[in-house]
């Protein structure tokens, strides 16, 4: 009844976005991509996963823990590190999806210590970076392998995971004029910019990184990425 449920919702409020689970048309790591040629919602919700090259041509969300547990558990101290939880809200963003990090309170109704002391460093890192989160889309430049690209109109954001030795990072498939490079956590300080051939830029950096989980790079561009 999963499509008669939709129809009744939507036709209660027609702008309303309601997700795939609605329906019993799914598959993949608990369930949350919807099989070919059944009814999907208006958005897929790989729950646990992040697919691999995202979900084109498809909205969607992945669904994740910050432990072990959906619910609270007292006995569940396996928490993600907050490294891992930042690169896994970046890795989502690079593949065009939602990050929907789950949070179980307690019986009396309290976050727990472990979620707030993640969320609070999470918080911190997107007051710095959240441009290069909120408003993006998936990387249009290929794999990069130091860590990943979002992009918006005339920006491309480098999210550098694993700094590279000597401070000069290479960026494929930019073959655009480069107008300026930056530091996201420093706007004032422009990085030198060079070119190994038409489509690969050479951008010099700092020796170390600002933030070892992810430092952004900012590349502003002459129109969008080709």
């Amino acid at each position: 009844h999963g499509k008669e449920t939709y129809d009744f919702v939507r036709g209660l409020q027609t702008d309303i976005i309601v997700n795939n689970r609605v329906g019993k048309g799914r598959e993949g790591s608990m369930e949350g991509q919807t099989k070919k040629g059944y009814f999907a919602g208006d958005f897929d919700t790989p729950e646990q996963q992040i697919p691999a090259t995202g979900l084109p041509g498809v909205d969607w969300e992945s669904c994740m823990t910050m432990n072990n547990s959906w619910g609270y558990k007292s006995y569940d101290d396996n928490w993600k590190s907050t490294e891992d939880l930042i690169r896994k809200l970046v890795d989502i963003a690079s593949k065009g999806g939602n990050y929907l990090l789950n949070v179980g309170p307690t019986a009396e109704g309290l976050i727990p210590q472990p979620s707030v002391k993640r969320l609070k460093k999470i918080g911190q890192w997107l007051q710095v970076n959240g441009e290069s989160i909120y408003g993006t889309t998936a990387n249009p430049i290929g794999e990069v392998p130091w860590g990943r690209c979002t992009a918006k109109p005339g920006k491309l954001y480098l999210h550098v995971f694993d700094w590279p030795v000597g401070g000069k990072l290479e960026v494929g498939g930019v073959k655009n004029e480069i107008k300026k490079a930056y530091l996201l956590a420093d706007k004032q300080q422009e990085l030198a910019v060079g070119r190994e051939d038409e489509d690969k830029a050479v951008i010099t950096l700092p020796l170390k990184a600002v933030d070892p989980i992810d430092t952004v790079v900012v590349l502003e561009i002459k129109g969008n990425e080709k």
